[in-house]
């Protein structure tokens, strides 16, 4: 899984370097690596890649992945490694209301959980629809599965078990805007997900960048990542803040 994974991470540089003008209304790629080092009295490694790649085969479809990798390392003792792939698929997206169809793999190495996979779909409201600044709102359905590592949980109903299944919904916010005549691109991804059948099973995520352009495909980049799930192991922190600086590229115009 996980070299699937590195090759769904970097092939965005494949594409863009096969990617010419007449291939731009189709196909879409970026990819960000950012992270922080610090060694001497402390040694801290932080290392995050994401790739975003949007695709349209025909008129009305469109498919969009976005494959995140997360690293971490403290006094040379690994802390986390998580992946995260987002993938979707709409209809007719041109509209202001369109259907989508999700599939959601990831796994969280210090929450100890093994895989994670939602499966379900929904509906996109379009509040913002211009070339270089939106707002989009969607709501969604889906069937989760997750298995942990281990089965003793901060809430005691869920000990014993190595595998938690549910029914969610998730509100989803996907936003860009661009300022000072294109000269510095603000963009956020967040979800929360509660779960149908248990009032204690939510959670969310909001994913925060700031860009500034050096060139038309490269992008000094400032991520916040900001997670918190309410069923953790037990002793286990709900919540994480990750803050990265890097590059984002790109294999389109920024403006």
């Amino acid at each position: 899984m996980r070299k699937l994974f590195f090759w769904l991470v970097f092939f965005p540089l494949c594409l863009s370097a096969q990617t010419d003008e007449s291939d731009t209304l189709k196909l879409k790629a970026s990819l960000s690596v950012t992270g922080f080092w610090q060694t001497g009295n402390v040694n801290t490694i932080i290392f995050r890649t994401k790739a975003d790649i949007t695709y349209r085969p025909w008129e009305k479809w469109k498919f969009n992945t976005k494959n995140s990798y997360l690293y971490q390392e403290f006094g040379k003792e690994k802390a986390d490694e998580d992946i995260l792939s987002l993938n979707f698929l709409s209809y007719n997206p041109d509209s202001r209301f369109f259907p989508l169809l999700i599939c959601i793999v990831s796994s969280n190495y210090r929450r100890k959980i093994g895989v994670r996979y939602l499966l379900g779909g929904g509906l996109t409201f379009k509040a913002i629809d211009k070339e270089d600044d939106w707002l989009k709102f969607s709501l969604s359905c889906e069937y989760e599965n997750t298995n942990f590592r281990e089965n003793t949980f901060n809430f005691d109903e869920y000990n014993g078990l190595r595998s938690i299944n549910t029914a969610r919904s998730t509100l989803w916010v996907n936003s860009q805007s661009q300022l000072f005549e294109d000269k510095l691109i603000l963009s956020l991804e967040a979800y929360f997900q509660p779960s149908l059948l248990d009032e204690n099973n939510f959670r969310w995520q909001a994913d925060l960048s700031v860009e500034l352009p050096i060139t038309k495909h490269l992008n000094f980049k400032i991520n916040y990542l900001h997670t918190y799930e309410q069923i953790v192991i037990e002793d286990q922190r709900q919540e994480d803040r990750i803050l990265t600086f890097g590059l984002n590229f790109k294999s389109y115009q920024t403006n």
